[in-house]
């Protein structure tokens, strides 16, 4: 089995599971540190030719990370892609089932398990709080419907308040942001990379969480420690 994947969290969860399996990943795939297989470019713009030449029996997509010519691209090339779709986080564990199935990964790796355990029962703070996801600024871009982040910091009782937008990812001047009057502004690292620096000062009356993105959107082998990383860092917001 010689596979490509285009999605960084599918990158480290295929090398972690099934060394050796892998021959090629994007250039954004930064786990496992020391992943050494052929770079193949973006997940927005890959280099169909050079995943061509790898010759892979597999390559592993999502719909919401490439985009579909080059996907198409791929399967007139006679490549089998596999495409997932990951929302929630009761999807992400069916999904990344199917993926190290296709990859032959016979049972469940040990850090599957952990993280299914993890999220059966996530730690939850004394009372349900809101929020404001920024994503992007200039423009300011936020969570909003459908998506794998949203659902997990419900999950952890952080209920944020464009769930109900029409759009999954919307555009929201700062000004509304600020007017909407969350418990708190949750900042990821990606794909914007919100700092101390760079992301609070915009909400000077608002309790802002610095949050790993990697922990936040990611599904893999973050998910087993995803539940306790979040949460501190939430709590650490009120403080």
């Amino acid at each position: 089995m010689r596979a490509v994947s285009l999605v960084p969290s599918l990158t480290e969860a295929v090398a972690v599971s099934a060394p050796g399996r892998l021959v090629g990943a994007t250039d954004w795939c930064s786990h496992p540190a020391g992943l050494d297989v052929t770079r193949v470019g973006g997940t927005k713009n890959p280099d169909v030719d050079r995943i061509v030449a790898l010759a892979p029996d597999l390559v592993i997509a999502n719909e919401e990370e490439n985009r579909a010519p080059d996907l198409a691209a791929l399967r007139a090339a006679g490549i089998e892609v596999l495409v997932t779709e990951v929302r929630d986080v009761s999807q992400a564990f069916r999904e990344l089932a199917r993926v190290l199935d296709a990859c032959g990964v016979g049972s469940h790796p040990r850090w599957l398990d952990e993280a299914e355990a993890a999220w059966s029962s996530p730690p939850l703070p004394e009372r349900r709080t809101t929020a404001v996801v920024p994503i992007w600024r200039r423009p300011w871009m936020v969570l909003g419907r459908d998506t794998f982040a949203g659902d997990l910091l419900a999950r952890l009782g952080v209920d944020h308040l464009y769930a109900t937008h029409e759009d999954r990812y919307p555009r929201i001047p700062l000004d509304d942001l600020r007017a909407a009057a969350p418990d708190v502004v949750v900042l990821p690292d990606e794909p914007y990379r919100f700092t101390a620096d760079d992301g609070p000062e915009a909400f000077p009356d608002l309790p802002c969480a610095l949050v790993s993105g990697r922990h936040l959107t990611w599904y893999g082998p973050s998910l087993a420690e995803a539940p306790r990383v979040l949460s501190e860092a939430l709590r650490a917001a009120h403080r």
